[in-house]
């Protein structure tokens, strides 16, 4: 997505953020992660919005037989105005972006976690608490992701920062400096 996009998505994401309010973001933020899952997934739907002959109203009709009608005013009026502005392209990046908001507001952030085996509850709350301090936020939204190229250990995602403790990542950086100390 360009640099244009990306602000264009959080202009509507802002303006939503600013009409939900603190009180509803959980909610909201779980209505727009639905919504951004439908169309990533479902590429016939993105195609149909593409398609210059399908009308505004036709496409959001679509839009709400494909995430359901549960949806809050809300979201449902800011994803509509976007298909009514030519914006379709750009929900799934405003929703993006208004999770982004709403875990900044309370201090919260996504980490994806790496590792050979599904970690139990008991491991994903101390990693929690561990990474959490580390990178100044109050709690973390885990995602387990069983990966068995990493032979063992694991490898922590947040944002853009990376805690590799795997065996493979170990591995890797063991061949890097003995490549760069035999040249």
């Amino acid at each position: 997505m360009s640099k244009d996009q990306a602000i264009v998505a959080k202009r509507y994401a802002l303006a939503l953020f600013e009409v939900v309010g603190v009180t509803k973001l959980e909610e909201t933020v779980s209505e727009l992660r639905l919504v951004k899952n439908v169309l990533e997934m479902n590429k016939d739907l993105q195609k149909v919005l593409a398609h210059p002959k399908v009308s505004k109203d036709q496409k959001k009709e679509l839009i709400k037989e494909s995430v359901g009608a549960d949806l809050t005013p809300a979201v449902m009026n800011t994803v509509y105005l976007m298909v009514d502005r030519n914006r379709y392209t750009y929900i799934t990046e405003m929703a993006a972006q208004f999770i982004e908001l709403a875990n900044e507001a309370q201090g919260i952030a996504d980490a994806n976690v790496y590792s050979v085996r599904p970690l139990s509850d008991t491991e994903i709350q101390k990693l929690e608490q561990t990474f959490a301090a580390r990178v100044g936020k109050k709690a973390l939204r885990i995602n387990n992701i069983v990966d068995p190229s990493l032979v063992g250990g694991i490898k922590i995602r947040i944002g853009n920062r990376i805690f590799d403790g795997s065996i493979s990542g170990k591995l890797n950086r063991m061949e890097r400096q003995l490549a760069s100390n035999g040249s």
